[in-house]
């Protein structure tokens, strides 16, 4: 199983970028996928996070700002960044839990993409 994230890049403040991350490998379902995100200051922050169920939870400090979706057919999230500031500049991490065909759940996590605001 493997988790590729992709989308990072540098933005300007109040610019927007996409990330995605796509599941691939034998897997029998997905319960959940997210994002987090890591500084020296925050090492492990919740961005975002979405039910197979499509039931959404957001960090206080992306909420209004930042958009989880995903699609199914395609093992595949997204993450839209909007109105982005200087704070959101992190390496941003995609988290899966997944269930393979013995029925046992564990969770995997992609490489991560660097998002960087600056002008």
């Amino acid at each position: 199983v493997q988790l590729q994230a992709s989308g990072g890049g540098l933005v300007q403040p109040g610019g927007s970028l996409r990330l995605s991350c796509a599941v691939s490998g034998s897997i029998f379902s997905i319960h959940g996928m997210g994002w987090y995100r890591h500084t020296p200051e925050t090492p492990h922050e919740l961005v975002a996070s979405i039910t197979s169920g499509g039931r959404t939870n957001y960090g206080d400090s992306v909420k209004g700002r930042f958009t989880i979706s995903g699609d199914n057919t395609k093992n595949t999230i997204y993450l839209q960044m909007n109105s982005l500031k200087s704070e959101d500049t992190a390496v941003y991490y995609c988290n899966a839990e997944i269930e393979d065909w013995r029925h046992d759940q564990s969770d995997y996590w992609g490489q991560g993409t660097l998002v960087t605001v600056s002008s």
